[in-house]
């Protein structure tokens, strides 16, 4: 974990001075992002990269300099600045939003958003020439959003059917995010002014300012799970992870970190909001599971080979016939353990914690998605537990998801081996200095003890 220095250092002036210069290049380098999806400036994975360091280099600033109450102003300026940079432009790393707002306007109409897909004739007089013909997938796929993100979507666009607004409107829901996050710091004992670690990192600018995924919502049902979990607030806390899970799927495996032993009201209000939400888009039966079981085949989900773990096992062993099944059982005993570490964690106040990063942090790393923004989720929990190995991570695939290798197959499989590699090595490392920094710390402890007491 990142080293937090204490608040009394005294002059801040050589911090802030850099975290503006390093905050206007951030903005200069989302405007040039903005522009070179029109027309060739410098490419967008350069701008990635620079952004990359941009990141890094602040997050050393807020790490090593000392702070004054300037430097959380300086951070949260810069953070919506970029954002309104991003917002203004039209989004060209995924098309994923023009489905939020057509699925809003299908329900508006009365229809069922699950029913039909976006070009069937039923569905022919809500087509128009700003949202229909940037859909993906608009000729074969049922929506694929489950119900609590569709609800959210019809509120959206009954303000306006914009991807503006809805790009905003999930910008929204990152000011949700950012409010929980600082409750927690505070909670914890940790400076604000990490927040720089959600506000300024750059997979979350492009991502949801710019692209305007729909992941921002779950994000912040899950960051307000875990701040009613710190405050022993049960029902609140399966509520909003019930929320978090009808938005997008994955973070119902945060159940058993954010359970307390002998308090069943968390899974109970958090199960019942989901049936509900299902219950309420019923209507078409099994066919409210949308584009979700097309999905799975078309990713590789069934077949086994998005998962970078099984494909290397594969390889390594020369067994090409190891069944997915094998992989998914061990999928499920690694949750298994992990499941029995919260469980032993559970009574401890902020028990729930680290068990909750390393159940996001697991889902990432075994099912090993294909599209950068499915490791967004991963974000709020790097500004709780600065954890340096995971900050690589999301900065690592933020950058090489722009480049040639984020191309489902052989070339993805390299990059994830050197991911994945890198990963290793610097969890080891981070492991061994952790490990040496307390047997220097236990020697020194066990020096001062037996050094003989002076007799004056």
């Amino acid at each position: 974990m990142i080293d937090i220095p204490s608040k009394g250092r005294p002059d801040a002036s050589v911090s802030n001075t850099a975290l503006v210069i390093f905050g206007l290049l951030m903005l200069e380098f989302c405007r040039i992002g903005n522009i070179g999806s029109d027309h060739y400036v410098i490419g967008f994975s350069a701008v990635a990269f620079c952004q990359s360091l941009l990141f890094v280099g602040a997050l050393w600033t807020v790490v090593t300099q000392p702070s004054n109450r300037w430097t959380f102003f300086v951070i949260i300026f810069f953070g919506v600045a970029c954002r309104l940079v991003l917002l203004s432009h039209h989004p060209f790393l995924s098309s994923d939003v023009y489905r939020y707002v057509w699925d809003g306007r299908v329900q508006a109409a009365g229809i069922n958003p699950y029913r039909y897909v976006a070009s069937d004739p039923h569905l022919k007089f809500l087509v128009d020439d700003k949202i229909f013909p940037h859909m993906n997938r608009r000729d074969y796929a049922h929506t694929i959003y489950p119900p609590g993100a569709q609800f959210l979507f019809l509120l959206i666009t009954r303000i306006s059917e914009s991807v503006t607004w809805m790009k905003a409107a999930m910008t929204g829901f990152e000011c949700l995010t950012c409010w929980a996050l600082i409750d927690l710091l505070r909670e914890f004992g940790m400076r604000r002014e990490y927040l720089l670690l959600y506000l300024w990192n750059p997979l979350l600018l492009w991502e949801i300012a710019g692209s305007g995924h729909m992941d921002a919502m779950a994000i912040a049902f899950m960051t307000f799970a875990l701040l009613f979990r710190l405050r022993d607030r049960p029902v609140l806390t399966g509520l909003a992870l019930g929320m978090a899970t009808l938005s997008k799927l994955y973070p119902i495996i945060l159940l058993p970190a954010l359970f307390r032993r002998r308090d069943w009201k968390m899974p109970l209000y958090a199960f019942a909001l989901i049936g509900f939400g299902y219950v309420c888009y019923s209507s078409v039966g099994s066919m409210v599971l949308g584009f979700l079981p097309n999905y799975a085949q078309e990713e590789g989900i069934a077949s086994g080979s998005r998962y970078f773990l099984l494909t290397l096992a594969r390889n390594i062993l020369h067994l090409q016939g190891i069944p997915t099944i094998v992989f998914l059982v061990f999928c499920g005993l690694c949750f298994g353990g992990l499941s029995l570490w919260a469980y032993r964690k559970s009574e401890e106040r902020a028990g729930f914690l680290a068990p909750s990063f390393a159940f996001a942090g697991a889902l990432m790393l075994l099912f090993s998605p294909h599209y950068p923004w499915y490791f967004l989720w991963l974000a709020p929990f790097t500004v709780l537990i600065p954890y340096a190995p995971a900050l690589f991570y999301l900065t690592a695939c933020f950058f090489l998801y722009t480049t040639e290798f984020a191309e489902p197959g052989p070339k993805m499989y390299y990059m994830n081996e050197w991911i994945y590699g890198a990963l290793l090595i610097l969890v080891v490392a981070d492991w061994a200095r952790r490990r040496w920094s307390e047997q220097r710390r236990s020697s020194s402890a066990l020096q001062v003890r037996l050094e003989p007491q002076r007799v004056d």
